[in-house]
């Protein structure tokens, strides 16, 4: 335990988990963005895991074909001011 904390106090330690979150947080972008993705490379801008949720992200859910043209359609509609 006190290995891994004297692992905390290291500046190393943090600038290559930085690099680690960089490379995986780029790739994912970069495929959600080459997909058109809009939902997805929203919630990988935004939400940080330190690579995991981008890893998940490359290795499985891409492979899903969500149509950003019905979530948009779906949720404009669901949310839609009312006339009266």
């Amino acid at each position: 335990m006190n290995n891994f904390l004297s692992l905390l106090n290291q500046p190393q330690f943090y600038f290559i988990l930085l690099i680690w979150t960089l490379v995986w947080k780029g790739a994912a972008l970069w495929k959600a963005a080459n997909k058109r993705q809009l939902i997805w490379f929203i919630l990988l801008l935004t939400i940080n895991t330190v690579g995991i949720f981008e890893i998940v992200y490359i290795f499985f859910l891409s492979r899903w074909d969500i149509d950003n043209g019905k979530i948009l359609a779906f949720l404009s509609k669901k949310f839609k001011k009312t006339k009266k």
